[in-house]
């Protein structure tokens, strides 16, 4: 397994590491078998959020008792100070650790919500605090919206920096990277498989180690993807022209019909979270998570029966996609 250095954290991560979406769905038994041999090949890096279920009490189940073989990173949406304190307390007790060495503040995407985090009784305030107490070593930040995570990254206590790319996705990413290397912030990607809807898991993979990211997190749950994923980490080598040809016509196959999350869709007149809708609906479909997506669905402030058909998203769309056409398909999955 290879190996680089998270930014300036100073910690050594594998290349591939666990993304600990998909351990959700597998029992308690088979998630040690999982997680125990990715240790055992090498991958060393655990990265799970307290919105995932049971994925932390999954994972904390084989790391606390193999604890000095694994990084572990964990996230919550908290906004407040309080509430963040109470998660970080949540996370360490779930994983049954002493502490956690990488914890973010969870799909940071507007101003309005920086500015919560930043503020005196914040997020990021329970954050350092925990950090001078030994709870948390590092500090870090996720999202989807690229160039709003380049202003994002200005701000000193944020040490890594975790967000979706992939073949699909792209746009937005080198500027990010730029800002992540200047600044010697870790980059952790996550999304390479374009969650799920790219097939060819070690072309995907290695596509995205050709960049400057430190670490990239395949979710995983199955002996069959630890094994392929940790063969990619061993051995990330550049792709040759025919395997990028591969790439990109797998690429170009997906055709119209998938969501970036560039966002520039929104504001939706009705408030419709249009991104999140199809998000949910990838969980829904690629990941399996049917239940987890629905009950998400259930609680946004507005579901896609509020759409009034004025197509503004669309004209908006830089990709040109049938958004009306694929909410509507959606909701009927999800709702």
């Amino acid at each position: 397994m290879e190996y680089r250095i998270l930014g300036e954290t100073g910690l050594k991560i594998s290349v591939v590491g666990f993304g600990g979406i998909p351990i959700q769905r597998v029992s308690a038994t088979e998630a040690e078998a999982i997680v125990s041999r990715a240790l055992d090949l090498g991958i060393n890096f655990f990265d799970t959020a307290r919105g995932y279920t049971d994925s932390e009490e999954k994972l904390g189940a084989t790391l606390k008792a193999r604890r000095k073989e694994a990084v572990v990173a964990t996230k919550s949406m908290a906004r407040t100070r309080a509430a963040m304190a109470s998660d970080i307390k949540k996370s360490l007790e779930t994983m049954s650790l002493d502490y956690i060495d990488l914890y973010q503040m969870h799909n940071v995407k507007s101003k309005k919500e920086l500015d919560r985090v930043l503020s005196p009784d914040g997020a990021l305030a329970a954050l350092m605090e925990a950090k001078k107490e030994g709870l948390v070593r590092h500090i870090g930040v996720t999202g989807h919206i690229k160039d709003f995570l380049v202003e994002t990254l200005q701000v000193e206590e944020i040490e890594t920096v975790q967000f979706p790319f992939n073949a699909v996705e792209t746009v937005g990413v080198p500027a990010l990277l730029k800002q992540a290397g200047e600044k010697g912030i870790g980059v952790i990607v996550m999304k390479p498989l374009a969650g799920g809807a790219l097939r060819n898991g070690n072309l995907a993979l290695r596509y995205i180690l050709e960049h400057t990211v430190t670490t990239v997190i395949p979710g995983m749950d199955s002996l069959e993807q630890v094994e392929e994923n940790a063969g990619v980490g061993s051995d990330p080598r550049p792709l040759s022209a025919a395997e990028r040809k591969t790439l990109e016509e797998e690429v170009e196959k997906l055709g119209g019909a998938f969501c970036r999350r560039c966002e520039y869709c929104k504001p939706c007149s009705q408030r419709i979270d249009i991104p999140t809708v199809f998000l949910l609906d990838g969980y829904y479909t690629r990941y399996n998570l049917q239940d987890w997506a629905r009950d998400r669905y259930q609680g946004l402030k507005a579901k896609v029966d509020a759409c009034i058909n004025c197509g503004e998203c669309e004209e908006k769309c830089p990709y040109n996609l049938p958004i009306r056409r694929m909410l509507a398909e959606a909701a009927a999955r999800l709702a």
